[in-house]
């Protein structure tokens, strides 16, 4: 079953955080197995207290081993220190069935 990582990220200093870590992210999430899904900047919250001008981003995965894979693993480790001080993230992961089938959870 598919897997998502979900990020909603607040960056202090855009241009630094996509040259550093952003670039080198997407080259392991690729690397890895992953693809995005979404990365767009801008969110507009909508409930709750984070997230407001937040960025997006969506990574799907084969499955919630994929992504944690990529997620404990030591190059991720070092890639993750490039946004130190840069950018504050929540990150959600969550299996679900493609949409429409007879396992479709709400």
């Amino acid at each position: 079953m598919a897997a998502y990582m979900i990020v909603i990220a607040k960056i202090a200093d855009r241009d630094r955080f996509l040259e550093g870590y952003g670039k080198a992210a997407a080259a392991l999430v690729a690397q890895m197995g992953g693809r995005y899904v979404l990365r767009a900047p801008g969110a507009t919250l909508l409930e709750g207290d984070f997230g407001e001008g937040a960025s997006a981003v969506i990574s799907e995965w084969p499955d919630k081993a994929a992504a944690l894979e990529f997620w404990q693993s030591p190059a991720y480790a070092e890639v993750k220190k490039l946004r130190a001080g840069l950018a504050d993230c929540q990150v959600l992961l969550i299996e679900a069935p493609p949409l429409g089938t007879a396992q479709e959870a709400g």
